[in-house]
């Protein structure tokens, strides 16, 4: 099958449905899961974790305010070790696994084994308001046991404990067998609001469950209005907004050079006499930042 979402921008979309009783949102993620895979250079398994949660959060967070941020947080006791994810308003996600070579063969069913290699453990989601203006203002936070590890479930399941909301979530990746191995991601979240209407639900609930794979529609083309169209069937939507998606980290090396300015002189000096220097790597992108032995004199020399 020819994959047609390459060259594509990854693109998420917001909308109502229903008289406003629905909330929709869809995203094509397949680029920024790409690119999170050749960043951490993940095994497949992990690859498919980290892509769901990396287009979950994005869609929980697709009608934030500016300034807001968004974090979803995986601890867990499977290979994988943990997923953390953070998105913004402006359509920028990041994120890691704590175990990127984390892998299992495939389930009975021929699929990756998500659920197993994740393992038991708790879903986190914190919310920060005004975190890009240097304002602090206490984040809310909320977590809920894992049902599945599937990612998916566990969205909706966050969905319906922690705010009441019943909703229809799906969240997929699509690998090759051989790099560059992402060749469609993407998914969906339906939110049923106070006043739907049973027949409504009922509805949506029947087609959700018929339409094909999303990355099956994704890799022949399908933009995150076809899928919401898949998911709602003969009801009618209105796109309110539509932003691009991507990978985007925000480190630097001035910033991992004020990091270790932080640390006291006498870890300074170590790094200078016994290293030579010093290495930091973030964990959201894997960029590395190297300070020689003239940059830790110069921090010294300033602190």
């Amino acid at each position: 099958m020819e994959n047609k979402a390459d060259s594509r921008s990854d693109t998420l979309i917001h909308g109502t449905a229903a008289g406003g009783t629905v909330r929709c949102m869809a995203a094509v993620t397949t680029n920024l899961v790409a690119e999170a895979a050749r960043r951490h250079d993940l095994w497949p398994t992990v690859a498919a974790a980290l892509g769901r949660t990396l287009t979950g959060t994005l869609l929980l967070g697709g009608t934030l305010k500016e300034f807001d941020r968004l974090t979803v947080q995986i601890v867990s006791d499977g290979l994988i070790g943990g997923i953390t994810v953070e998105a913004n308003a402006k359509g920028q996600v990041r994120g890691y696994v704590r175990n990127p070579e984390a892998h299992l063969p495939v389930n009975e069913r021929g699929k990756f084994d998500v659920g197993a290699a994740v393992g038991g453990g708790m879903f986190y989601v914190t919310h920060e308001s005004g975190y890009d203006l240097g304002l602090y203002r206490e984040p809310y936070r909320a977590s809920v046991p894992l049902v599945t590890g599937e990612i998916a479930e566990d969205f909706a399941h966050y969905l319906m404990k922690s705010e009441q909301i019943p909703s229809a979530v799906v969240l997929g990746v699509h690998l090759l067998p051989q790099a560059p191995f992402v060749s469609a991601a993407g998914g969906l979240i339906i939110q049923m609001m106070p006043g739907a209407d049973d027949t409504i639900i009922s509805s949506i609930e029947a087609t959700v469950r018929q339409m094909p794979q999303a990355t099956m529609m994704i890799r022949e083309g399908a933009t995150p209005s076809d899928l919401l169209r898949a998911a709602l069937g003969e009801i009618e939507f209105e796109i309110m907004g539509e932003k691009a998606v991507g990978f985007e980290c925000h480190c630097s090396y001035e910033r991992a050079a004020s990091m270790i300015a932080s640390f006291d002189r006498a870890e300074l000096e170590s790094m200078l006499h016994e290293d030579r220097g010093a290495v930091m790597t973030c964990h959201f992108c894997n960029a590395t930042y190297r300070l020689d032995e003239g940059d830790l004199m110069r921090l010294m020399n300033e602190g």
